[in-house]
């Protein structure tokens, strides 16, 4: 006489072809449901990929909002972010319906370094310029003059945030001779790498500008028209952060006045942004690349196995390993 099957959870996974056995250890398991378009599916598609599934493994890019809730049902115990930032998460949400949110510290702050310090290397040396120049057949007679940027060794960096991804930032300073200092609004204590200072001296003494700060209400619009101002015209700004933290219009705006030497963007508002015509890629002095801090083969598998265990740990009873901070690590009770 056979068994009764038993019950395998349903796990939806927001995209197909991740990198990495995240995904492919979640099928051994549970019933795996992924998204088979090669674009990214549309909210009411996720929405209804989620539905009556137990996990979700999202990306940062999707938008976990109360339609998305509601749409993947009161079964829905995890939903798990293949992310370091969560902004697009509506985590209070969540917490009111007793699902888990997850997210993946720890596993990109170097990979996302290395390109805050290539951003920094790429807009204070101006080297897009001249690859641009070589590229138009423009590279003629030396001239003393040409491509000069300014020099990042015996520069003083200032970080706006002090997490894992700026400390990895302070570390390869250190090995170009950069003076680090950091602003973060609640730790106010040096370490072997960098000092504290307040907000507004950061801004006026630093050479270089990093930002390393999550997308929240508090920092939305951080650095605005007024905090540019307090730039020097050889301050480089670079922000690896999130879009929202930089007021862009502010930016170029700085940019085009000569107010501020450069900067450098691996993030933006409104991302995807695919208007070949959009003006932040018109601007000379602002190196602007496509949101890959974390994007090296190792790093991305590493972020869908974390996004995947914490799944796997929440739907056999455990806590999860990486919750989104001051957020429940097991599921609970939705109120009544």
């Amino acid at each position: 006489m056979s068994g009764t099957p038993s019950h395998r959870p349903r796990v939806a996974v927001a995209r197909t072809g991740l990198p990495g056995d995240g995904v492919r250890r979640l099928a051994t398991r549970f019933d795996v449901t992924a998204w088979p378009g090669s674009a990214p599916p549309a909210p009411a598609e996720l929405g209804e990929l989620a539905r009556d599934c137990e996990g979700l493994l999202v990306l940062g890019s999707d938008r976990v909002d109360t339609a998305l809730l509601d749409a993947a049902g009161p079964g829905l115990r995890v939903v798990a972010l293949a992310s370091m930032g969560y902004d697009g998460i509506d985590v209070a949400a969540a917490e009111e319906r007793g699902v888990v949110v997850t997210h993946t510290p720890d596993v990109l702050a170097d990979t996302t370094a290395d390109v805050a310090m290539a951003l920094i290397l790429m807009a204070r040396r101006r080297l897009p310029a001249s690859v641009d120049t070589l590229r138009r057949g423009g590279w003629g007679a030396f001239r003393m003059d040409a491509f000069l940027g300014l020099d990042v060794h015996g520069a003083t960096l200032g970080l706006i945030g002090y997490g894992q991804i700026a400390r990895a930032v302070a570390r390869r300073a250190a090995g170009f001779g950069m003076r680090v200092q950091h602003h973060h609004p609640r730790r106010k204590e040096d370490d072997e790498l960098s000092r504290w200072v307040p907000f507004e001296e950061l801004l006026r003494t630093s050479d270089v500008v990093s930002v390393h700060t999550p997308l929240t209400e508090e920092t939305r619009g951080l650095i605005g028209a007024t905090e540019l101002a307090l730039m020097r015209p050889t301050t480089t700004l670079v922000n690896t952060g999130r879009g929202g933290v930089v007021d862009e219009d502010a930016l170029l705006g700085a940019l085009r006045r000569g107010e501020l030497h450069s900067a450098g963007l691996d993030v933006m508002t409104g991302e995807p942004r695919t208007d070949p015509s959009d003006p932040l890629f018109a601007e000379p002095h602002l190196v602007v690349l496509p949101h890959v801090g974390s994007a090296t083969e190792a790093t991305r598998a590493a972020m869908v196995s974390l996004a995947a265990r914490n799944i796997e740990a929440v739907l056999d009873g455990q806590a999860a390993p990486t919750p989104i901070p001051g957020t429940p690590d097991r599921p609970g009770t939705p109120p009544t």
